[in-house]
């Protein structure tokens, strides 16, 4: 397995599957690759330019530079177990959860109007990304659609808010709009990508609906308000998450007693106990096109 962008649900879906963590490509030393490497970075976006130097072209050319030194070492014999066959390579499942962080960033700078006419060059530098891959004989491809953005606590604390911006569940309905509109662009692409490669599969997964459904429900399913974050304080600005800060003679920013009832760890990211449920509903293959779990998602399909 290959992981890229920012992700996750990755560890929690490597714990479904009975799987070790993959390793990062950039923690070399002596660092076990048989089962895959994650080439996701925090912050990462698809363009160049955002919140993380490590975009989506730079993870592309980690991997490449990966895959060419494995095809060295193997072939001197030096790989020691720890490096995948060059045949994993075309039998791999390459999986992609990227793209939120292209709209975040833009929505710190533009209106929704203007992330929206950036979408087609945003999706079209993915597309080149899995072109790429596709050339080097990639043939299995699990890709996320983003999530919904304007439900991240940090989205409701610092977007402007108008009368009627938000929805039932609080969430900033202009930025999810922007969400859906990537997301029906994104399935469009992936249709596409099946038709120029048949050879390839493409499993498109609807992240957005396990996410949305997980806040919508959250306290019926035991979590707290899933506008309240566990890590990190808002007191008329924000705390970052590992830092505090005296407010009237009280200190703020400790870390909430129980995690676990959270749905979102900081205000950006989703808590642990929020990925595994996620994870749960995504890799059974209920919300995905075609409707395959992540275990069959490396085959070609069964002609029935």
């Amino acid at each position: 397995m290959w992981a890229f962008s920012f992700g996750l649900v990755g560890p929690a879906g490597a714990e479904k599957l009975s799987l070790p963590y993959l390793s990062p490509y950039l923690d070399s030393l002596g660092t076990n690759f048989r089962h895959g490497a994650n080439f996701a970075t925090g912050g990462s976006s698809i363009r160049e330019g955002g919140y993380s130097p490590f975009h989506l072209g730079i993870q592309i050319t980690q991997f490449l530079r990966f895959k060419c030194l494995t095809k060295q070492l193997t072939s001197n014999g030096v790989s020691k177990g720890r490096l995948p066959r060059v045949e994993d390579f075309s039998k791999a499942l390459y999986t992609f959860d990227i793209g939120q962080n292209d709209l975040a960033f833009g929505f710190q700078y533009s209106s929704e109007e203007q992330v929206k006419a950036s979408i087609p060059d945003i999706l079209g530098q993915l597309s080149q990304a899995i072109q790429h891959l596709c050339e080097e004989g990639a043939r299995f491809f699990w890709v996320h659609n983003t999530g919904p953005i304007g439900c991240l606590p940090y989205s409701v604390i610092y977007y402007q808010l108008k009368p009627g911006n938000l929805d039932e569940n609080g969430c900033v309905k202009p930025q999810n709009a922007v969400a859906q509109e990537f997301n029906r662009q994104l399935k469009d692409l992936v249709l596409q990508l099946r038709t120029e490669h048949p050879l390839a599969v493409f499993t498109y997964v609807d992240v957005y609906s396990a996410k949305y459904g997980l806040i919508s429900r959250a306290k019926d399913l035991g979590f707290v308000d899933p506008m309240e974050f566990c890590c990190g304080s808002y007191y008329g600005y924000h705390i970052d998450c590992g830092k505090k800060a005296t407010v009237n003679g009280t200190v703020y920013g400790n870390p909430c007693q129980n995690p676990s009832r959270h749905v979102s760890w900081d205000g950006i990211h989703y808590s642990q106990a929020a990925n595994i449920w996620i994870a749960n509903h995504i890799l059974n293959g209920s919300l995905s096109d075609p409707p395959v779990p992540v275990k069959e998602a490396c085959y070609y399909p069964r002609n029935e």
